[in-house]
């Protein structure tokens, strides 16, 4: 098996061995979980059977986490976007209440202009157009946006309605106090050095969680999974097809060509998988497994999958193969079996690692040229946006238009191309749809 697995992996050439990657993708499968529960119930509320929902997807998480495991050998794990899934429930089903079977195929026609705009290479044209400054922000961005993330989840912050505003939470709550238990064990297991650390603390933080009330033990363990009859080709290819619909469309496609892009290229440099120019070697691979998951997801009414930030925990834990990606999809697989013991792990206890994780991807902020204005302030809006709106699109499309007004307002448009007119514009469109909406 050894030898199998350095055959397709190639451990070596990248400082692994299999224990670890296996250590680190049951990570990310721990920090990913709360899919189980979250996906589920919000479809769920747009009157998708959630017992269909939770087969489906864990399926879709299995074949789109193994492919790019196998296909690239990236240890990225992918799921349903949460963005994706706030606009397929609450926005189109609930509010502006367009059919399932149509939002599906609007989601299918979002992966089929993903997968054109990879295969005629409008893809590598756009990545290249993205100026460095911004490539190295995204990782910073990613990080503030994974901490942010795991904060929420520890419930160390709370939306404040009379300040509109995020502020501290109730300190007091057993959640809050697991958290910062969990905190402290991953903090002296990192310092220590101790291999799986993240994984070690969520499983003290789970079992810690037990007596305080916050792990609930679930009555079974083991439970049939749910047919996915309800919601397979789920389809209406002719009603999507409507002009009305088209801001969906980009709402779908430009958050995840961006996602993809940005988690990609932000936990690419954690890895250390960047080239000099900030570029991740092998990116269209990742475009491809993702573009073809977004389009044979929506025949399962998922909305759509994209790579998933919280690999970053994996690669934290040591993760460097698709082996890492395959060990989490086959974790996900197993709890079609045992779905209420993967369920039971809680919140709080996966919490640190992405916070601990997020902080630790700002390191690449001390390659960026501060002594050039368009290039930190592009930056740092990539940042803040992607952070404070919880979504990594938004802060790539601010910075870039940003970058080109920067550069026209200093006279320095000669080291600007068609190729940046004509991104801005498309992001410029790409806020007109969203807002449209909403």
């Amino acid at each position: 098996m050894n030898s199998f697995f350095e055959r397709q992996f190639r451990l070596q050439e990248h400082h692994s061995s299999v224990s670890t990657e296996v250590l680190a993708g049951l990570t990310t499968f721990a920090t990913m979980g709360y899919v189980l529960a979250v996906v589920p119930h919000m479809m769920g509320e747009a009157g998708v059977p959630t017992g269909a929902m939770l087969t489906g997807m864990v399926l879709m998480i299995f074949a789109t986490s193994m492919a790019m495991g196998l296909y690239t050998n990236r240890p990225f794990a992918l799921a349903p976007g949460m963005g994706s899934v706030a606009i397929f429930s609450i926005t189109m089903v609930q509010l502006q209440n367009v059919p399932i079977s149509v939002a599906s195929a609007i989601v299918f026609l979002s992966g089929v202009l993903f997968i054109l705009v990879t295969v005629l290479g409008i893809r590598q044209f756009i990545v290249m157009t993205i100026p460095r400054g911004i490539k190295i922000s995204i990782s910073a961005g990613v990080g503030i946006f994974l901490a942010v993330i795991g904060m929420r989840n520890a419930k160390l912050l709370a939306i404040n309605a009379k300040k509109v505003a995020l502020s501290f939470g109730d300190l007091t709550q057993p959640v809050v106090i697991l958290a910062a238990i969990t905190f402290v064990i991953l903090l002296m297991l990192t310092a220590r050095k101790v291999r799986g650390a993240a994984l070690i603390s969520i499983l003290a933080g789970t079992i810690i969680g037990i007596p305080m009330g916050i792990t609930k033990i679930p009555e079974s363990i083991f439970r049939m999974p749910d047919s996915i009859a309800p919601i397979f080709f789920n389809f209406d290819l002719a009603g999507a097809l409507d002009l009305q619909y088209l801001p969906f469309l980009f709402a779908f496609f430009l958050p995840d060509f961006f996602s993809s892009f940005g988690t990609a290229i932000g936990i690419g440099g954690k890895a250390g998988f960047l080239d000099k120019n900030g570029d991740l070697p092998g990116l269209d691979k990742v475009f491809h497994v993702d573009s073809i998951a977004a389009t044979v997801g929506s025949f399962f009414t998922i909305p759509v999958l994209i790579t998933y930030l919280e690999s970053g925990a994996g690669v934290e834990a040591g993760g460097r193969t698709g082996l890492t990606a395959c060990t989490t999809a086959v974790a996900f697989l197993l709890t079609l079996a045992v779905t209420p013991f993967a369920l039971m792990i809680p919140a709080a206890a996966t919490a640190p690692v992405l916070i601990y994780v997020g902080v630790s991807m700002m390191a690449g902020m001390r390659n960026l040229d501060y002594t050039d204005i368009a290039e930190y302030i592009p930056a740092f809006l990539c940042i803040a946006f992607t952070a404070y709106t919880f979504n990594i699109a938004n802060g790539i499309s601010v910075a870039f238009i940003a970058f080109v007004l920067m550069k026209l307002a200093a006279g320095r448009m000669s080291e600007l191309h068609k190729g940046h007119y004509l991104l801005a514009l498309l992001l410029a469109y790409y806020f007109y749809a969203i807002a449209g909406v909403k």
